[in-house]
Formats: structure tokens, C-alpha cells, sequence
């Protein structure tokens, strides 16, 4: 069984272990599994002592300073006994390949058949793909040489020769932590350009290299990287910089130094390319770059500080995004997407300090979340807003100076910004980074009102607008310190609406007082900055979520002023809350119904912008109870003019029509037949997993809970369709609770989290899912499996308790 790498043993063996080098081998030809050969030299301060290290394979042969020995193994550890001053280990090892994600993917392409493998390593998956030190703050250079089928593209993070037919020798890499060990292979389809001095290229698969653009790809990586440089310094990785399309990819994307890879299914859709994917992707590349410098470059001591790499990242993206792409509306995107996300995690029984204490790897995966990325980027933009933005890059460029190719904490880089920006952060880094949770923020009589369990420093902006013939228009923009329970502000009196926290440069919920809430109801819709609305969506939403607004009257609000929207990534996210209120958080069948009818009637309208079409075609479909008009756009061409019904759009609706019954599993098996792609059949999975059928249901549940080749991406995919509202689903709600603490034992340490979420009775709004949840929390959990019941469980909660409000 693999055992978590604790922090006292990581700082025992940081100090007794300075690595000088690995040398690793891959033969990568064999269907069964692959072959590493690891060589690792390392010097040791305590000859004598006894240490290890990690290797999660089948260990075949091991040799210490050229002699075989008989290796000592306990699990995944590889035991050394009375270090040498010099150590110079080789461990052969049979490994697995992975169909998860996690290790060394590999990955066969319905489509036509070709075969491509991929590593990931984060965050101690290193050790299924060589012996290591896994840890963070044993860095060595590593060169690596890799086997692989004669024509097959190989790439790691430096350039390659070929020597042999097939066998491809890389140069050594600088100093990087094992997380970071990367290699893919696969007769991958690439394109290349050359940008300040910098190979820049992008891979995918040949099957999707026709609906990839990745000339626009380079274009965008071109202009991030040079922000990012101005920014942060010389990129540091040399002379190139590549990025991986990947199929089957465990999250969104990784940082691996100089060949970034990121999720094709996420990015690469087959259908229409919409601005919001567009800005989307240029995100998460922006995201990935910043990483060379920020985590690859300088990287964390040990994963208390994963979120300060994350957080960085998540506040570059945007930040690049804003200032160097031709996009619109990055910071309301990030607002309205990615900020919502950290709130939601931050005011569920999970939430935890940005920074907090890490005990061991295990642990560490579980603040992976909306509070490390969201929160965190939030913070850091707060903390921009506070010193200054050239203090703020002047300390990050002097902290990534100092530490090169080194480890660094918080407190390293707390250091560099009070050198830089002359301010103490001592206090503001207790109270933002070490407390969990956030304020509220209201005006009322003319001060702004901080109320919850945490009070905060908060520099940021009130909007005041006047009523100027029914449409609310912007009188003043006031900032305002606030810190404590009361801030006085003037300029307040008389106005329609006041909005707080307008700019959304502070993290902290909104709320309106009575005048400026009938306001919004009113006229929401007239306000002419996007970010405006996002924040006053954003307060409204909260708010009905916490059960202080009806559910009726959010979908009201959304009903009257959806068309004022234009951006079909705002309409998209606001069509999805407003289905959840209506579906979930309201017992009133009409409102969905009504819900309907509006969207029905927006796409109705002529000349419609075809991303926003798009949106407003899959709100139609979310919230249709009965067969039209989904067959009639299915079967009868009845598409709104300008539509095209392409792959991605047809599953779509095929869904939605399972969902309603509007078609059967042999309709899903046909559609399938004739898309044989990996996109075909994770839609035929979700169509097949919404079909009220319990035989068709129960086929699906068969495979995604008791199949071990089932990634963590098919049950992301696939699970969230299984829980349709109306659908009699009780022996499902019976066999979640019988049979998940057995099924999350036997799975990774990705799918088993990704089970508990997403085939939760999230749908069965009842109290008596709550008692059952409760009763199954109050049993001996591991800790990854009882914080994933408790979020989808607080989920619930607010469903029941907002139906209680309603009543």
C-alpha cells in the first residue's frame, strides 16, 4: 500500500540528503507495462543514517555503488540502510501504465486506433514512473533517455537527440523537483514557430489536430510571454516552450517546466470554438506559463505553500490575459466563474486557511480547491490593490531572483514584498492568509457595514448610481479603506443603489440594502459596466443560496434582465444558477417552466450573436421538462436560424432528451455507433447515465463505481448526468450510501473523490439524504472521502433549506 510521505520526514531526509543527479531510462515499446532504470546520486551529511526512497512499481533489480543488493521494500519504499557518504543508487522497475490519469497515461484513440502516453506526476505520483526522493524540496537535474516505437514524437523538458531508431537522448534538465518529471510520447501531431529566440509548439493527436487552431494558440502563448517577461524576468527554460494537448487528462492542465500539457477535452471541443472557450484556454495558458517562473523556477519548500504556486498562477492568467489578449471581460469572467468557485468552497464546512499546515501528502490534495486558486488569486489581488502593482512585481522579481532553481516559502516572499513596498505584512498575512472564512460587506446609513465571523482590511470601491429614467446610472466611485465592523463613507445619501465592493478587488460576500435591492430587481440590467453586473449578480445569488432571497424571485431577476446580457459566458453561468434555483431550491414546478419560456423567447430574437445563440440553445435544453423542443432540433432541422447542429451541440441535446425521455438507450446506442470517437461515447455515457431506465441507469452506475480503468475525467463527465430532478431514483440513493466506502478503498486517490461528488443524490431534495449523509459521516471516513460528502452534502443543505425559506 502506498504510504503518505509525512513533513517530518521530508525535513529529516532534507536534511540528511543533497541529490546530485538522476539518470533515467525508459523503454516505453511494450503493451504490458514500461521499464525504468533509475540512477540517483546523492550526498549524505550523517553517513550511516538509514533513509529511502519511493517507488510505487514492481522493483526488478537494484545495485549501490555498482553492487547488486537485495532491496529492502515496505510498500513504496525502498529502504536504505548505512548511507555512504556517496550514494549511487540504480533501481530497475516495472511499471504500470495508467488509464486514470495519474503516472504514465496511456491512451488509445478510437478514432483511429493510434496509441499516445503521457506522464503526471504531480504531486507524488513521480514514484510510478522512476525511484525518487518524491518531495518538493529535493531538486536535482535530471537527463533522461526514452525508448519508444521507431516514428513516434518524443518530448520532455529539453531537447532531444535521436541516437538509434527510436531512442531518444535528452540533455539534462536544470535543478526540478520530482512533480515535475515529464515525458510524452505518441506519434503526435505538431506545429512551431520561433518568438523571441523561443521555439514555441504546440501537440495534439492526429485525429483532432483539424479542429485544433494553434496558430491562434502560438499567437496567444507569443503575447503572454512576452507580459510575463516584462513582468517576471527571462523565461527560464532556454530556447523552447511546448504545450500538450492531451487526451484523458486528469485536470486542466500542468506545469511541467518547457512542456506544459493541458486536457483536450476541455480545450479542444469539436464543435463551435466560442469566445468564452477562446478566452477560457488562453486563461489556463496564461495560468501554465506564469508557472515556469512561479513553481518551476522557484518552488515550494514543502505543499503548505502549493496554494501561494496556485494562486500566483490563477492571479497571472487573468492579469495576462487582461493586459496582453484581445479579450473582453477577463476580470467579470473571473468574478463570475473562478471567484464564485472559492467562495462556495469557503462558506462550506471544508473550508480552511489559504495557508494552512500540511501534514503529508494526503492531506495536501485536500486543500487542492477553490480556496487555493480562487481565494488565494483573490488575496494576492487584494494584496496588489494594498502596495501597489509595481512594488508587488518588484518583491516577486527580487524573490525569483534569490531563490533560482531553488526552494522558497511564504515568508520568503513576504520578505521581498515589504522590502519593496516599505509596508509590514506581518498582520495582513495573519488575518487574509491564516484565517478561513470571509466578511459580508453592506452600506447602510451611510457606512460600509462588515458583519460575519471574520473582519478583514479591505481596500476597495463603492459604486453609487442614480435612477435616471429607469436605468441606473453611476453618480460616483468612492474607496474606501475598510477594516473593522463599521467604516463611515460619504457621498451615499439618496442614491438608488449602492453597490459594494464595486471593482470586485476584495474577497467578500455582498449584500443590499432594501432601497437597492428593489433597484436591481428593477433594473439590473441597465447597468453599463459588465463587472458592475457580475457583482450584483454575484450578491444575488449568494444570497439566495444562503436562503435570504427566494428561489422565485433570483429566477425572476434572471428572467427579466438575462437579455441585457451580451456575453455568452456571463448567460451561460447565470441560465445554470438560475436552473439550479428553479429545480432545486424552489418546489414550484412552474418556475421552470417559466425559466423556459424566457430563454425560448431570447432565442427567439433575430440576429443573435451565434456564441450567445449557442448558450442560450443549451439553457433551452437544461430546462426543458418534455420532448420539444429538443426533437424537433434533434430530428426536424427546427434549429434557430444560424445554428448548426455539430457533434459537440447534438450530444447535447441528446442528453437533455434522455433526461426527459423523450429517447431510449437504443437511440444513444445508434447516435453512438456512428461516433466512434472518445467525445462520442463520454456523450452516449451521459446520455445514457440521464435516461430515467434503471436497467440503462444501472448499467452506467455498474461502470463508473466498479470499473477500474474509469478515469477521474469519465466520472467528472458522465456523473453529473445521473441524478435527474423527477427521476425515482431511490434504490441509487440506497446503493450510494451501501456501497461507496468499499468502492472509494479500491480506487485512486483522483476517482475516488470524484465518486463521492459527483454520484451524490445531489437531486433528492429531501431531508431524509441529509440524515442518511449524516449517518454515514458519523462512521469512520478516510479523510479525502468525508471531506467530499461534506461538500456535496452542504449542497444539499442549501437546497432543503432553501425550499424551507420558500415555504
Amino acid at each position: 500500500m502506498k504510504r503518505a510521505l509525512t513533513l517530518e520526514e521530508a525535513r529529516e531526509r532534507a536534511g540528511l540528503l543533497t541529490v546530485s543527479a538522476y539518470d533515467v531510462h525508459l523503454d516505453l515499446r511494450d503493451t504490458d507495462g514500461f521499464t525504468s532504470t533509475t540512477r540517483v546520486r546523492v550526498d549524505v551529511a550523517r553517513p550511516g543514517a538509514t533513509t529511502f526512497l519511493e517507488l510505487d512499481a514492481e522493483l526488478v533489480s537494484m545495485t549501490r555503488g555498482g553492487i547488486p543488493v537485495t532491496p529492502e521494500v515496505d510498500g513504496n519504499r525502498v529502504v536504505l540502510r548505512e548511507l555512504a557518504a556517496h550514494e549511487d543508487v540504480v533501481v530497475v522497475a516495472r511499471c504500470r501504465w495508467s488509464t486514470t490519469g495519474e503516472g504514465m497515461q496511456r491512451s488509445t484513440d478510437p478514432a483511429d486506433g493510434e496509441v499516445y502516453v503521457y506522464s503526471q506526476a504531480f504531486l507524488d505520483e513521480a514514484q510510478q514512473l522512476l525511484a525518487c526522493f518524491d518531495q518538493p524540496d529535493l531538486k536535482a537535474p535530471l537527463t533522461l533517455t526514452v525508448d519508444a516505437p521507431p516514428g513516434w514524437v518524443v518530448l520532455s523538458t529539453t531537447a532531444a537527440t535521436v541516437t538509434a531508431p527510436g531512442r531518444h537522448e535528452f540533455a539534462p534538465t536544470p535543478p526540478l523537483p520530482t512533480y515535475l518529471f515529464c515525458v510524452a510520447a505518441g506519434p503526435w501531431h505538431g506545429t512551431t514557430t520561433t518568438h523571441d529566440g523561443i521555439e514555441l509548439s504546440v501537440w495534439c493527436r492526429q485525429s483532432v489536430a483539424s479542429v485544433l487552431d494553434s496558430a491562434e494558440v502560438l499567437d496567444l502563448t507569443a503575447r503572454c510571454l512576452d507580459l510575463q517577461q516584462e513582468l517576471l524576468g527571462r523565461y527560464p527554460f532556454g530556447d523552447r516552450y511546448a504545450q500538450v494537448f492531451a487526451p484523458d487528462f486528469i485536470g486542466g492542465a500542468m506545469e511541467n517546466p518547457a512542456l506544459v500539457t493541458l486536457s483536450e477535452e476541455r480545450y479542444v471541443p469539436r464543435g463551435r470554438v466560442t469566445e468564452a472557450l477562446r478566452r477560457e484556454r488562453s486563461e489556463a495558458i496564461a495560468h501554465e506559463l506564469s508557472h515556469m517562473w512561479f513553481g518551476d523556477l522557484v518552488t515550494m519548500r514543502w505543499w503548505d505553500d502549493l496554494w501561494l504556486n496556485e494562486a500566483f498562477a490563477e492571479l497571472m492568467g487573468y492579469l495576462t490575459c487582461d493586459r496582453a489578449l484581445p479579450f473582453d471581460g477577463v476580470w467579470a469572467d473571473f468574478g463570475l466563474t473562478r471567484k464564485a468557485w472559492g467562495y462556495r468552497v469557503d462558506s462550506s464546512p471544508t473550508t480552511h486557511p489559504v495557508a494552512g499546515e500540511v501534514a503529508d501528502t494526503r492531506a495536501a490534495l485536500l486543500n487542492f480547491d477553490g480556496i487555493s486558486y480562487a481565494k488565494g488569486a483573490s488575496v494576492l489581488r487584494q494584496l496588489v490593490a494594498w502596495v501597489g502593482e509595481d512594488a508587488f512585481f518588484a518583491g516577486v522579481r527580487e524573490h525569483l531572483t534569490g531563490h533560482a532553481w531553488g526552494n522558497a516559502t511564504l515568508a520568503d516572499l513576504l520578505a521581498a514584498l515589504e522590502r519593496s513596498s516599505g509596508r509590514d505584512l506581518g498582520d495582513w498575512a495573519q488575518r487574509w492568509l491564516r484565517t478561513p472564512g470571509f466578511a459580508t460587506l453592506r452600506v447602510e446609513d451611510g457606512a460600509v457595514l462588515q458583519e460575519g465571523g471574520v473582519l478583514l482590511p479591505h481596500r476597495t470601491g463603492i459604486g453609487v448610481y442614480d435612477d435616471t429614467a429607469g436605468a441606473l446610472v453611476l453618480r460616483s466611485h468612492v474607496d474606501v479603506d475598510v477594516d473593522g465592523p463599521r467604516t463611515e463613507v460619504s457621498g451615499v445619501s439618496g442614491a438608488a443603489l449602492v453597490l459594494p465592493n464595486r471593482g470586485d478587488l476584495t474577497f467578500a460576500a455582498v449584500r443590499f440594502d432594501g432601497a437597492s435591492l428593489d433597484a436591481l430587481r428593477r433594473s439590473l440590467g441597465t447597468l453599463a459596466d459588465p463587472l458592475d453586473r457580475v457583482v450584483a449578480w454575484g450578491g444575488l445569488w449568494d444570497s439566495c443560496r444562503n436562503a435570504e432571497l427566494p428561489a422565485a424571485d433570483f429566477v425572476e431577476v434572471v428572467i427579466r434582465h438575462l437579455g441585457a446580457e451580451s456575453d455568452p459566458a456571463l448567460v451561460q453561468t447565470l441560465l445554470a444558477q438560475a436552473t439550479t434555483a428553479a429545480a432545486l431550491y424552489s418546489a414550484d414546478p412552474d418556475l421552470l417552466t417559466d425559466l423556459h419560456e424566457a430563454v425560448l423567447r431570447l432565442l427567439a430574437l433575430p440576429d443573435l450573436d451565434g456564441d450567445l445563440q449557442l448558450a442560450l440553445l443549451h439553457g433551452a435544453a437544461e430546462t426543458s421538462t418534455g420532448p420539444e423542443p429538443l426533437l424537433g432540433w434533434l430530428d426536424r432541422g427546427e434549429l434557430p436560424t444560424g445554428a448548426v447542429l455539430d457533434a459537440d451541440l447534438r450530444w447535447h441535446l441528446l442528453r437533455a432528451a434522455a433526461a426527459v425521455g423523450a429517447v431510449d438507450e437504443q437511440r444513444v446506442l445508434a447516435e453512438l455507433a456512428a461516433d466512434r470517437t472518445d467525445a462520442g461515447e463520454r456523450g452516449a455515457g451521459m446520455a445514457r447515465a440521464a435516461l430515467a431506465d434503471p436497467v440503462a441507469k444501472g448499467t452506467v452506475w455498474e461502470e463508473l463505481m466498479y470499473n477500474p480503468a474509469v478515469s477521474a475525467p469519465k466520472v467528472r463527465a458522465v456523473g453529473p448526468s445521473f441524478w435527474q430532478p423527477h427521476q425515482d431514483l431511490g434504490a441509487f440513493v440506497d446503493r450510494y450510501f451501501d456501497e461507496l466506502p468499499a468502492v472509494f478503498a479500491a480506487r485512486s486517490a483522483a476517482v475516488g473523490p470524484a465518486l463521492a461528488r459527483h454520484l451524490y443524490p445531489r437531486t433528492v431534495v429531501d431531508q431524509e439524504v441529509l440524515d442518511r449523509t449524516d449517518g454515514l459521516l458519523a462512521t469512520d471516513l478516510p479523510p479525502a472521502l468525508r471531506r467530499s460528502v461534506l461538500e456535496v452534502r452542504d449542497d444539499l443543505a442549501r437546497a432543503v433549506a432553501a425550499r424551507a425559506f420558500e415555504r
